[in-house]
């Protein structure tokens, strides 16, 4: 009998103690599309759904030991990449992705906190731009995000065209600039891939939970791209996928903040492909 496998995700990202983003969002998500997920750990935080009470790093060394332990044993058929605090965890992610060929990385980058502040210094988004950029499949900033890579505010639609297009430049290969900041009662994202702009519309869903969006849907993109889907087939599916996790969690309470999405609102069965 052949050999079959599960369609194996690596999330390379922090961890949130209250669930609702980081490494659980992107296991919760994983799980429910039905593949097997795998992670490494770039930090440890104390959050809940009010906030940030503490962030502590794990070492370059032992982030580097994750992603061999996992590639050189499991294997990996897509990644995502989130919080990458720092220049020298930023250059670890680039030489695994290197030497281990990794393929179908979506980057998700953290930048801007919810609150406003920046997570990043300049060098180290200067070496995430320039380390990171031309190896990964697709880049998925938000609006505030967008605005602090290119150094300028997005304010209406056509603004976030001309960022999908202008962030190219930064050798992306392709960028998806998601604009549920904008103001309105609907969220259009862009898609910038092989020259071809595609833009993502659907109506706002009114609710407070919406901790870890980001995360969710970046690592929905790599589930998709992880079962071969094309890029611009895994971007709708995986937008398809977080718009239904936000309404279904909409009515529910978890904290006293901003919640979760309710991830496993429809799980599907694990994904199994041949060896």
């Amino acid at each position: 009998m052949q050999p079959q496998n599960y369609i194996r995700i690596l999330t390379i990202a922090g961890s949130d103690s209250g669930g609702g983003a980081g490494i659980q969002a992107d296991l919760k998500t994983i799980a429910a599309l039905g593949c097997y997920g795998m992670t490494a750990i770039t930090a440890i935080t104390a959050q809940n759904t009010v906030g940030v009470m503490g962030i502590q790093s794990v070492t370059p060394a032992m982030l580097e030991a994750q992603i061999k332990a996992v590639v050189t044993d499991i294997g990996v058929d897509a990644v995502k990449i989130g919080m990458l605090h720092d220049v020298e965890m930023i250059r670890v992610v680039a030489s695994a992705i290197k030497g281990y060929k990794l393929a179908r990385v979506v980057l998700d980058p953290v930048m801007v906190a919810t609150s406003g502040d920046t997570l990043m210094s300049p060098t180290a988004i200067a070496a995430l731009i320039k380390q990171l950029f031309p190896l990964v499949s697709l880049v998925t900033p938000n609006l505030d995000e967008a605005s602090l890579l290119l150094k300028r505010p997005i304010r209406t639609r056509a603004d976030l065209n001309l960022a999908a297009k202008d962030l190219t430049t930064m050798s992306a290969k392709a960028v998806l600039v998601k604009g549920g900041h904008l103001v309105g009662n609907e969220i259009t994202d862009v898609l910038l891939a092989n020259d071809k702009l595609t833009e993502f519309s659907s109506a706002r869903i009114a609710s407070r939970n919406t901790h870890g969006t980001g995360c969710t849907l970046s690592s929905a993109i790599a589930c998709y791209l992880g079962m071969g889907h094309s890029l611009e087939t895994a971007v709708g599916l995986a937008r398809s996928y977080i718009l239904q996790a936000i309404q279904a969690g909409s009515d529910v309470k978890t904290g006293a903040g901003h919640g979760p999405l309710n991830h496993g609102f429809a799980p599907v069965p694990m994904q199994i492909v041949k060896a």
